[in-house]
């Protein structure tokens, strides 16, 4: 088993509760955790054996331009993407930080983090 991760992806959107958030827009931060199974493309040095983190990129940025009341909602997205679309995949944790949120006081970011293991089918 090993793990890629994906940290510090900057990203503008347009998430909130109040309707200037979602208007007037923040910067994000994601960062991307994946475990899955690495031993075959240690052999075959091949792309198609292991976890593309470009795709993982991608699934992020194309989940957090979606407008969404809470972080925790594109959270689920970003994880139920991934392990529906990359079944070398077993774990995924993604953390989303709002950089300098407007919830009064000098706060760097505010962050949420979801954890998911691949569903074992008997």
């Amino acid at each position: 088993m090993g793990i890629i991760k994906v940290e510090n992806i900057r990203v503008f959107a347009h998430h909130g509760c109040l309707t200037e958030e979602t208007k007037i827009g923040s910067d994000y931060r994601v960062d991307l955790k994946v475990n899955a199974d690495f031993q075959a493309s240690a052999i075959s040095d091949l792309l198609s054996d292991t976890v593309d983190y470009v795709f993982l990129n991608r699934i992020v940025r194309e989940e957090m331009v979606k407008p969404t009341h809470l972080l925790e909602t594109v959270a689920k997205r970003i994880v139920t993407r991934i392990l529906n679309e990359e079944k070398k995949v077993q774990k995924v944790t993604v953390k989303i930080s709002k950089l300098n949120p407007p919830i009064g006081g000098d706060v760097e970011m505010v962050t949420i983090k979801m954890t998911e293991k691949r569903k074992k089918h008997l």
